[in-house]
């Protein structure tokens, strides 16, 4: 299912009973916040606040913040669907006899059409007017941030060198009426097109933000995408649908012709700002450093646009299970680099990149210290500071009985491997910024050839017998 733009998805929330309207005013100075952190907490419905101190915007917050939510944005049942549909494609044995590619057609068909495609004219620019952020009622979101922060922009770039477009998810911290702090920091793809500019001796680099769009270009921009894919194929593929994209007034970057507020200027490639501290996903805040920053020339804006923002913090919170999408679409992909691994878990209290538990089929020693250096050199995976491997037959999901095989399968000299290597910049406990030690834990079964000389126990269980005779006597014992 194709959603329009973000009206269309709070429409579909609302008929679902999924979507609660606050109608008194709230304020976007820490108010907004708490009630958001509350409700994600106690794992509530996406809130649609409908007076904004200071604003005569309303504010979309926590729209993906469950299971349901996140799956219903992406027009799935489970998010495991759009996994399947990307195994399938790369399953290159359907196509090799003739009926297989004539029964691969309708599968293939929707894909010609997920190009983005430009029009003349988009409802992002029924309005357009000189930059003025404090119209927009941007979140202080935590006490000791260091001003408003933009939480769900669409950073939308253009390559100097090939012309192609980057979108990425990079938080903006307002400074005044038009400008913002850009976190781009050192390992994302924004810092790169921004050196090529500096480069190429530029000393402007063009930048255009979209903010609200429809759901599935909304997740588009926070996935771990390969550079030569452009998020906004990725966002048609998702939705089964192309995206609309229109040019925009002061530059030549394409922007969704479906969101609710286009920012369009640049960046100063001279020019650094302190930016932060930020309450971060981590729990913990990001502290302040110096940035680029991002001036905003123009804005242009439906004639009844919505503000969509998120929050972030301790989890579990929405970004959480926009994290737990990005584990199960992109599975697959991580399965035909490393395929030994049968299923995966980033937990939410690993914040995306802190934790992941893989199960893997183990066919000869130190299998599981191979597949904890691939994963490390897997894109954005490098961040993973703990990798905990565990036999095929253990659900990485269940993280009790992973927990039990850590505890009780583990020999500290024999299964820990510590890695030194790239860290995100969010991660406070390394000793130095962007690199530290990783650790990775060899939960699997031991045998001779890893130096265990000593049997190793099974597990206990009881025998499938009894199990049934028990199961078909159940009621009889009064449970």
């Amino acid at each position: 299912m194709a959603y329009k733009d973000l009206h269309d998805f709070v429409n579909t929330l609302e008929k679902r009973n999924l979507l609660h309207r606050v109608s008194v005013e709230v304020d976007p100075y820490l108010e907004i916040s708490e009630i958001t952190d509350r409700i994600c907490k106690e794992y509530g419905p996406a809130i649609l606040f409908e007076k904004v101190k200071g604003s005569s915007y309303p504010v979309l917050i926590n729209a993906m913040g469950s299971y349901e939510r996140m799956a219903l944005s992406l027009g799935v049942d489970d998010i495991d669907d759009i996994a399947e549909d990307i195994e399938s494609f790369m399953d290159i044995s359907q196509y090799k006899t003739l009926q297989g590619k004539i029964k691969s057609l309708p599968k293939l068909a929707p894909l010609p059409w997920i190009f983005p495609k430009k029009v003349e004219k988009g409802e992002c620019q029924q309005v357009i007017e000189d930059a003025d952020l404090d119209k927009i009622p941007i979140l202080t979101c935590w006490p000791l941030d260091g001003g408003p922060f933009i939480t769900l922009p669409l950073v939308i770039t253009k390559d100097p060198e090939t012309g192609q477009q980057n979108m990425g998810m990079y938080r903006l911290q307002k400074y005044d009426h038009n400008t913002t702090g850009m976190h781009w920091h050192l390992h994302k793809d924004g810092k790169e097109i921004l050196e090529k500019y500096r480069k190429l001796g530029h000393d402007k680099m063009p930048v255009s933000v979209a903010i609200g769009s429809d759901p599935a270009t909304i997740y588009a921009a926070t996935a771990p995408l390969p550079k030569i894919i452009d998020e906004m194929i990725f966002a048609g593929f998702l939705r089964k649908k192309a995206i609309p994209i229109v040019k925009c007034i002061t530059n030549d970057i394409y922007v969704p012709a479906n969101a609710e507020f286009i920012l369009e200027g640049y960046v100063d490639l001279n020019e650094l700002k302190i930016e932060g501290p930020f309450g971060d996903h981590t729990g913990y805040y990001s502290l302040k450093d110096r940035y680029p920053v991002f001036h905003v020339e123009k804005m242009t804006h439906k004639k009844h646009p919505i503000y969509n923002a998120t929050l972030v913090g301790k989890p579990p919170m929405e970004d959480c299970y926009m994290g737990k999408a990005t584990e199960r679409i992109f599975l697959p992909l991580i399965k035909t680099q490393i395929p030994e691994i049968i299923d995966m878990n980033f937990p939410l209290e690993g914040v995306f990149h802190n934790c992941v538990i893989v199960s893997i089929k183990k066919s000869y020693p130190k299998h599981a210290f191979k597949v904890m250096n691939a994963i490390w050199g897997l894109g954005q995976m490098m961040y993973t500071k703990m990798i905990i491997v565990v036999d095929e037959d253990i659900n990485p999901h269940d993280t009790s009985v992973v927990m039990w095989k850590v505890f009780n399968n583990i020999d500290a000299k024999r299964d820990l491997l510590i890695s030194e290597g790239p860290l995100d910049a969010l991660d406070h406990a390394s000793n130095m910024p962007y690199y530290g030690h990783r650790l990775g834990i060899d939960a699997t079964k031991k045998g001779p050839s890893e130096g265990h000389t000593r049997e190793w126990p099974p597990d206990i269980e009881m025998s499938p017998e009894i199990k049934e005779q028990v199961s078909k006597r159940w009621r009889e014992y009064g449970f």
